[in-house]
């Protein structure tokens, strides 16, 4: 019987391993938020900003503000730890591309909206209206997380590639 080598994992590839289970992680908590919270917290506003106000609101932004900062992190590690490998660096620069836009959205749209449903209760805008605003931000955050969903797809694909190629196997002591 030949005896099996086991193929030691590089570091370029640990990171961009370490990058897809926090994007994962990241797609769970978009899928909560839209499945379970979202419908509830902006179904009747301002009535229904109780689920955030109060002693026993729920601070979901707790997550959010932990997952953010590790991910990016991740996302740099892995570009860094594996630029010289030109697909991969690529497919990597895809989802941060992707992650970029979503996140200046998020600044400049949603978070603002966020705060405001969250204060609903102390502004002058009838039930109706907060309403419609609470659909449309619900409706266009389903884009956001529909294209955060696509953004796992280019890690995939680098994961799968191969850290050997041609210019790799020349300057393999370069790397990782």
């Amino acid at each position: 019987m030949g005896s099996v080598k086991m193929k030691t994992l590089r570091p370029a590839t640990i990171s961009l391993m370490l990058s897809i289970i926090l994007w994962g992680t990241l797609l769970g908590g978009i899928a909560y938020s839209h499945l379970i919270y979202f419908p509830v917290y902006l179904s009747a506003l301002p009535d229904s900003a109780v689920v955030v106000n109060g002693a026993y609101g729920l601070h979901e932004e707790t997550f959010w503000l932990l997952i953010h900062p590790l991910l990016i992190l991740s996302l740099v590690v892995s570009l860094a730890l594996n630029w010289k490998m030109r697909t991969r660096r690529k497919l990597i620069g895809i989802t941060i591309t992707l992650y970029a836009l979503a996140i200046v959205a998020t600044t400049f749209y949603f978070v603002p909206e966020l705060r405001a449903f969250k204060n609903s209760p102390n502004l002058a805008v009838s039930p109706a209206e907060w309403f419609a605003r609470g659909q449309r931000w619900q409706k266009l955050s389903w884009l956001r997380g529909t294209a955060m969903y696509l953004g796992i797809v280019p890690l995939l694909r680098a994961l799968a590639t191969p850290l050997e190629k041609p210019y790799d196997l020349e300057h393999n002591s370069e790397h990782d």
